[in-house]
């Protein structure tokens, strides 16, 4: 296995596949291969199942995610992409944020075996809900299917102090009837008015479709 070019030194290539080094061995979270090579074990991250292994699929090559980051992930659903995050952050912290209380029941099982996740049952357009919680964070993650993204990814990278943010932006979520690139457009516009650099703006297609990926540094 080759590393793609991270400065994280976790997220590894064979082929098409992708793979991080697995923070909890002997761990699956959705029936993911977890081959074993040289003494360590990756797990297949599935572009299929993950927005932001689809960023890396489709040739993003902005990670911000480092070995002893902080980060604050926005919309954690089950876990399944935060549990790779969490491989990245291995000696950081990923505060997981998640709404709904179905979603947030297998969070915290998926959490349990991790020590760096803490799963967090909030709103995300409610920092002051979890700042007590969270103190600080150096990357903010966001995927949250509802309206005005790019304010939700910029409200908690100021709260929390963040230099890096990532959102998934869906274009159906903002408005089902504008043309997903103009929404695109518009998103990356707001983030810029926010005071946001913007490092890549990368589609998710074929993988999600009317999604984009944008990676932004505070300016």
């Amino acid at each position: 296995m080759q590393p793609l070019e991270f400065s994280n030194g976790t997220v590894f290539s064979e082929g098409r596949h992708i793979y991080t080094i697995s923070a909890a061995p002997g761990h699956r979270v959705y029936g993911e291969r977890t081959p074993v090579v040289d003494g360590k074990e990756y797990r297949e991250w599935n572009p299929n199942r993950s927005k932001l292994a689809a960023y890396i699929a489709n040739g993003g090559k902005v990670l911000p995610i480092g070995k002893c980051s902080n980060v604050l992930y926005l919309g954690a659903s089950s876990g399944t992409t935060p549990s790779h995050v969490s491989d990245m952050a291995s000696e950081g912290k990923v505060y997981c944020v998640e709404f709904a209380p179905r979603m947030f029941r297998e969070l915290v099982g998926n959490c349990s075996p991790r020590p760096n996740m803490m799963p967090i049952l909030a709103d995300a357009t409610k920092p002051s809900e979890y700042q007590f919680v969270v103190g600080s964070a150096d990357v903010v993650y966001e995927d949250v299917a509802q309206k005005n993204q790019a304010d939700i990814l910029a409200d908690n990278m100021e709260v929390f102090g963040a230099r890096y943010g990532m959102v998934a932006v869906k274009a159906r979520s903002e408005d089902v009837a504008e043309a997903p690139k103009a929404v695109f457009r518009r998103a990356e516009e707001r983030l810029k008015e926010r005071g946001m650099r913007i490092l890549d703006a990368r589609s998710l297609e074929p993988f999600e479709d009317s999604h984009e990926m944008i990676v932004v540094e505070k300016a």
